[in-house]
C-alpha cells in the first residue's frame, strides 16, 4: 500500500530535503538530519495521507476529516484537487493560520470545543447527514500508506549520505506517520529504529510503548504542540508502533520552541512547535539516543506568526 501511495503520490507531492548543518550536529553530539516536511505541500507530511486516501476513493461525493489543522489542510488540498466537498471538523482554539489555509483551499469548517465535545462523534454525525466519507486522521489504511512515503524517501536519502543505521525520531500524535515510516523502514532499511517523540504531559503514545496497551492523556489541551495533542495512539497504528518503535521520548514546550529558533537560524527552515519535538529530542536528550547518526522528521511549518516570532526573540540569541 505505501508503494502504491508513492505511484500515486508522484508528480503531487514534493520528495522534501534531508538537510544537515554542523551547529546543530555540535549541539546534538552527533550528526543529525532533518528530514523537511515543513516543505511539504500545504506545509506539513499530512498531505500525503490526504492525497493518498482521496485519490484512492472510488465513492462519489465529498469527504470529512477531523483535525486541529495539518490533516485538514491536506485533505481540504486533495478534495479540492479532485473536485470534491471537503467539510473539516476543527477545535476552536485550532491557530487561525491552519483554519484560514483550510478555508482558502475550499473547505468548510465546522468549529467544536476539544476539551468537552468530542470530534469522533461530531465527525460520524455529519458523515451520516450529509453523506461525507470520512478519512481518520491517522486510523485509515490510506493516510498510513501515505505518511509512509516518508520513510521511503528517508530510506534512499540516508543511503546516498553514507548513513546506514540509527534512530529516526518522529513528531507523534495519533501514530499515522510514525507508523507508517516504521513499516517503510522495515522493508527498505531496517537497520533504522524508529522513536516517538512528543510534549510533555501529552505523551499518551511513550506511555503505552512502555506499557505495552493503549494509554490516555487525561486532558487535551495546555501545550503549544497543538498539532500532537491528540487523546491516545490509534487503534491501528499503536500495534505498529508496539512492534516496530523503540522507547518514546517526551520534550519540553520551551525545548520545541528553542528547537523551532535553532532550525530557522541553522537550516532557514520555519517549524511549528509540534512539527520541532523531534528535533528537541535529538537535540537536548542525546543522551537517550543510539548511534553516531540520527534522523528526525520536522514534520509541520504551519505556525502563527505570533508564535514563530515569540520563538525567536526569546531563543534566538541561545541558538
Amino acid at each position: 500500500m505505501i508503494e502504491a501511495a508513492a505511484g500515486r503520490l508522484e508528480g503531487h507531492a514534493r520528495v522534501t530535503p534531508l538537510l544537515n548543518s554542523p551547529f546543530l550536529d555540535e549541539i546534538a553530539g552527533r550528526r543529525v538530519w532533518v528530514k523537511a516536511e515543513c516543505l511539504q505541500v500545504t506545509g506539513s507530511f499530512k498531505f500525503r495521507g490526504g492525497w493518498s486516501a482521496v485519490s484512492a476513493m472510488e465513492r462519489a461525493g465529498g469527504v470529512l476529516a477531523y483535525s486541529s489543522g495539518n490533516h485538514a489542510q491536506g485533505i481540504a488540498a486533495a478534495a479540492q484537487a479532485h473536485g470534491r466537498e471537503a467539510v473539516i471538523v476543527m477545535p476552536a482554539d485550532a491557530p487561525a493560520i491552519k483554519v484560514a489555509n483550510t478555508k482558502a483551499y475550499g473547505a468548510e469548517v465546522v468549529h467544536y470545543d476539544r476539551a468537552n465535545e468530542s470530534r469522533e462523534e461530531i465527525g460520524a454525525r455529519l458523515a451520516k447527514e450529509r453523506g461525507l466519507t470520512l478519512i481518520r486522521p491517522y486510523d485509515e489504511p490510506l493516510v498510513i500508506a501515505g505518511q509512509g512515503t516518508t520513510g521511503l524517501e528517508i530510506a534512499r536519502q540516508t543511503a546516498e549520505v553514507g548513513v546506514d543505521g540509527g534512530d529516526v525520531i518522529v513528531c507523534c500524535g495519533g501514530g499515522g506517520l510514525t507508523s507508517g515510516i516504521a513499516l517503510a523502514l522495515e522493508e527498505a532499511a531496517p537497520s533504522f529504529r524508529v522513536r516517538t517523540a512528543e510534549p510533555e504531559r501529552f505523551d499518551d503514545v511513550a506511555r503505552s510503548l512502555s506499557a505495552g496497551v493503549i494509554q490516555r492523556n487525561e486532558t487535551l489541551s495546555g501545550s503549544i504542540c497543538d498539532a500532537i495533542v491528540t487523546p491516545q495512539p490509534g487503534e491501528l497504528t499503536f500495534p505498529i508502533m508496539h512492534r516496530l518503535c523503540g522507547p518514546g521520548m517526551t520534550v519540553t514546550d520551551e525545548e520545541a520552541l528553542r528547537a523551532m529558533a535553532l532550525a530557522f537560524l541553522r537550516l532557514k527552515i520555519v517549524v511549528e512547535p509540534g512539527g520541532a519535538v523531534a528535533l528537541a529530542a535529538a537535540l537536548f536528550h542525546g543522551g537517550d539516543i543510539e548511534g553516531g547518526d540520527v534522523v528526525v522528521v520536522v514534520s509541520g511549518g504551519n505556525v502563527d506568526p505570533g508564535v514563530f516570532a515569540d520563538a525567536i526573540s526569546t531563543y534566538g540569541d541561545a541558538a
